[in-house]
């Protein structure tokens, strides 16, 4: 439980830094980003499988159709999460997705009950209505929906369900999700060189090393992620997630500068009573469980022992 934690905040604490990092890249396009970002993630992961003697294991590390399908599925999902978010972030939607990641936690919950049989609280039923509230608030006030917080959100759920499902070790896990795209971003790099609509080499050197770095910035949060989702209940995943949209936020306001309206305050102002109500609702939930009587039974104990 304890390391659980300790990988969920380390996690978070680096995708909530994400943003500063794609921000370097803002002159390339958000598709070829992506390209580099599976690519090397993909040259990473193989490269620390090599050195640690898990690379021999790999292909043997899959077994059974479900497992195959799972894990394609659960590539395709977050190399789609990665895909919005890179667009936000380089398009200045860096508050809508800190957006996105506040109502993550609470859409996971609401899978874990929909697909894991996970059971709530009326509190917490509570606090998805105050979620969906504040999501209805921005849509009408903007006049569209919020695409790239609910995408965010829903793509990002959906992987963490995926990382539930598939009972494999958390590296090989990561290996199979970027090698199963890895093939299609190179060709897709390849056809940019060769009709020369690259946009890396307009980076400087300093820039390039850090895109080249991308697979140790995506790979590790991933790895952690993935070690925390198979030791705490997805809901305490996305508890911790909190984490993650508040330094997004902080970020887009006050580094970035976007504008934070009246209509931001309302909305968010429902999103933060939500994860405020779950949080209570939560902590009531588990404290019988913690004030357990510690009086003897030594008549339990000698029967126990005859």
């Amino acid at each position: 439980m304890k390391q659980g934690v300790l990988y969920a905040a380390a996690a978070y604490l680096m995708w909530g830094l994400l943003p500063i990092y794609w921000k370097v890249f803002e002159k390339m396009g958000a598709w070829e980003i992506l390209a580099h970002r599976v690519f090397w993630s993909a040259v990473f992961v193989v490269a620390i499988l090599q050195i640690t003697g898990k690379l021999r294991n790999l292909r043997k590390s899959v077994s059974g159709k479900k497992t195959w399908a799972t894990l394609f599925i659960s590539s395709l999902i977050i190399s789609g999460n990665w895909l919005i978010f890179i667009w936000a972030v380089n398009n200045d939607h860096v508050l809508e997705s800190s957006l996105g990641y506040y109502i993550n936690p609470l859409l996971s919950v609401l899978f874990g009950v929909l697909f894991l049989k996970e059971r709530l609280r009326a509190g917490q039923w509570i606090a998805i209505g105050l979620a969906a509230v504040g999501v209805t608030v921005m849509t009408i006030n903007y006049g569209k929906v919020p695409w790239v917080a609910i995408s965010l959100a829903l793509t990002f759920a959906l992987y963490g369900l995926a990382k539930k499902k598939v009972q494999l070790e958390s590296m090989m896990s990561l290996a199979w999700e970027t090698l199963f795209i890895a093939p299609i971003a190179l060709v897709y790099l390849l056809t940019l060189q060769v009709n020369g609509q690259e946009t890396v080499t307009l980076l400087k050197g300093w820039q390039m090393a850090l895109l080249a770095s991308a697979g140790v910035a995506t790979a590790l949060p991933l790895y952690w992620f993935a070690r925390a989702a198979k030791r705490l209940p997805l809901s305490t995943v996305g508890f911790i997630q909190y984490l993650s949209p508040t330094i997004s936020l902080l970020l887009a306001v006050f580094l970035f500068h976007e504008p934070f309206t009246s209509t931001h305050w309302l909305s968010f102002g429902f999103i933060w009573s939500a994860l405020l109500v779950f949080s209570i609702s939560s902590l009531r939930k588990q404290t019988p469980q913690v004030q357990q009587p510690h009086a003897p039974q030594p008549n339990l104990a000698l029967k126990k022992k005859a």
